[in-house]
């Protein structure tokens, strides 16, 4: 396997972590899956920094985000395959 881009925790997780510098929009990536240390592939719809979150699928207002096999918030916005997932388009569901 090349350069990891992302990592996923949990096959359910509908989104991966980056863990490289800041990706670019169009940049190929390669994703690891923990639990069954396969790999995924996708292409990245924005800029993406380090630590930030990338959606692996399409994902929709009011759908629930999975992080390292965890409820982590949810969508107040769509968010397509390869795009950046973070304060514009998820919150928390704690408030």
């Amino acid at each position: 396997m090349g350069t990891t881009h992302f990592i996923v925790h949990d096959k359910a997780d509908n989104v991966g972590v980056i863990v490289v510098e800041t990706v670019k929009a169009g940049d190929r990536l390669t994703g690891w899956v923990m639990e069954d240390d396969s790999t995924i592939e996708i292409e990245a719809g924005d800029v993406i920094p380090l630590g930030h979150k990338i959606a692996l699928g399409n994902l929709t207002s009011g759908e629930t985000v999975l992080k390292y096999g965890n409820d982590v918030g949810r969508m107040v916005a769509d968010a397509a395959k390869g795009r950046h997932v973070h304060t514009q388009n998820m919150k928390t569901k704690r408030w």
